[in-house]
């Protein structure tokens, strides 16, 4: 018992000392003030909206009263994450609407948005959350690689079908998240699927720089038609999206209270894409990407329009779109 105390120490001291390093304690995040009803009639769409930042955005979404629809993969842990939101938010809510949205599967993704055009009449603001992190190799229904189909291409074809709905609503918006760890990807043209060799945390990276290439290319294309979209990386931020990362059986404790020391909240995390999704102040502004509701200035790699034309038209190839 000694022996195995002895070494939890060790390594839950080692455990801190290297989250102290790779992430020093931020400062307080200030959680964004509006009006109740800012977004009263506005029709707001999050994906992976059931847990972490998607959930807590769902419910700040629903204080400021908008009809926010929430596409999620698990009927059943949406259901119950909204129930939970609303029993949180108070009284003079918005309405929460639950669709099926699996972006593993370009099928669902087709499926789902034509119950939207059927159903809705506008979509004011679109919300690119959902995400897998550094999951095992794995390919979705249409075979790409997980992390590739869900990141990108599964929201890449989303937007694109949506694009008329959004467009027939303007001014209207579409947020972006993605992650600070694009810095570490670079798109891979030869070997997109990873058939050839899987590096977990190179592919998230990978999917996540294809994001704000994404973005930039779509702002371009959208120039004038009164849409806008722009990116964020929200920070690193406690969610269930590093559920696949192996963590010592002795370290998982003091993990955790090391995320509480230094990550943020969901509902911190979710600041940003709110403030995208709603603030005035970004009313107009496209093709940028923000980090705590700030400008954030990109690397080279994601600011590249040749590499991000050149992914655009790959991305129509993959799931079927003409350019």
């Amino acid at each position: 018992m000694a022996t195995a105390v002895l070494i939890a120490a060790v390594v839950g001291g080692g455990v801190l000392l290297v989250m102290r390093r790779l992430f020093p304690r931020q400062n307080s995040v200030k959680l964004l003030q509006y009006p109740a009803g800012l977004m009263r009639g506005k029709t707001v769409i999050v994906t992976g909206a059931n847990s972490g930042i998607g959930k807590a955005l769902a419910g700040e979404l629903l204080k400021l009263q908008a009809r926010v629809i929430m596409a999620c993969r698990d009927q059943q842990s949406a259901t119950e994450a909204a129930r939970d939101i609303q029993g949180h938010s108070g009284s003079e809510l918005g309405e929460v609407v639950i669709k099926q949205l699996d972006l593993a599967s370009l099928r669902s993704v087709r499926k789902f948005c034509q119950e939207i055009q059927e159903e809705e009449p506008k979509v004011d603001v679109l919300v690119n959350n959902a995400g897998v992190y550094q999951c095992p190799y794995s390919k979705t229904e249409d075979g790409f690689e997980m992390q590739l189909g869900v990141n990108h291409l599964g929201h890449f074809l989303l937007t694109h079908l949506l694009l008329d709905l959004l467009k027939s609503s303007s001014p209207s918006r579409v947020v972006v998240v993605s992650s600070k760890l694009y810095k570490y990807g670079r798109v891979n043209f030869e070997d997109l699927n990873s058939e050839t060799k899987y590096n977990k945390a190179f592919c998230y990276s990978q999917s996540k720089l294809a994001n704000l290439l994404f973005t930039l290319e779509l702002a371009e294309r959208l120039e004038g038609s009164g849409v806008t979209v722009n990116a964020l990386t929200p920070g690193i931020v406690r969610t269930r999206l590093g559920r696949h990362v192996h963590i010592p059986l002795l370290a998982k404790p003091l993990f955790y209270l090391a995320s509480l020391l230094f990550f943020k909240s969901p509902l911190e995390g979710a600041q940003t894409p709110l403030y995208l999704a709603c603030s005035p102040e970004v009313e107009g502004v496209s093709g940028k990407c923000f980090a705590n509701c700030e400008e954030e200035e990109l690397l080279e790699k994601a600011t590249d329009r040749q590499a991000a034309k050149k992914l655009w038209d790959v991305s129509c190839s993959m799931v079927g779109l003409e350019d």
